[in-house]
């Protein structure tokens, strides 16, 4: 069984955190300097963004699909990113690309919008769960280790820090 590192507290905290890495870093700048060229730190699955416009939508991507298993599970039914066929680096990596592909045909702007109000709903997510709960085998929809041990799980890029995805990419971090 999985056990959640992770207070239900702590895990809104340390994704606050992120998301406030990522934000820093796009604050203020414009379009153009959004899709300027911009060297992230390699993830596992290889290269794929060339912009902050594409980390943003990289991460962003993954923090709608982090909420959908999230809400599958309090559901009590198992997301589809989970059947063992997504969970290969080949089709990591085609969602990375199609991810960030599909992103380059939205303004920053409004990429900008739908990661706040994607990192805010995944924080509203997060902060219902009480420390009981977030352990409870019960809540992770299928996934063993309660809704806390999944929500570590999928939303932790492989072999780093929990909840540090932006801070996994970005070149200061």
């Amino acid at each position: 069984m999985r056990i959640a590192k992770t207070s239900p507290a702590e895990a809104a905290q340390l994704l606050r955190d992120d998301q406030g890495l990522l934000l820093a870093a796009v604050d203020g700048l414009t379009e153009d300097e959004l899709r300027a060229p911009y060297q992230v730190s390699d993830g596992p699955l290889g290269h794929f963004c060339d912009s902050l416009h594409d980390l943003l939508g990289h991460v962003l991507m993954w923090d709608e699909i982090t909420l959908a298993v999230l809400r599958d599970a309090r559901n009590g039914r198992m997301h589809w990113s989970l059947d063992p066929r997504w969970e290969t680096p080949s089709a990591g990596s085609a969602l990375n690309v199609g991810g960030v592909e599909a992103g380059r045909h939205i303004p920053s702007e409004l990429t900008l919008h739908r990661y706040r109000s994607v990192g805010a709903a995944l924080l509203a997510e997060i902060e219902q769960y009480d420390d009981v709960a977030w352990v409870d085998p019960a809540t992770g929809g299928g996934y063993d280790g309660g809704i806390g041990a999944l929500a570590e799980y999928v939303s932790t890029p492989p072999g780093h820090e929990v909840f540090g995805h932006a801070a996994r990419h970005l070149k200061a971090a």
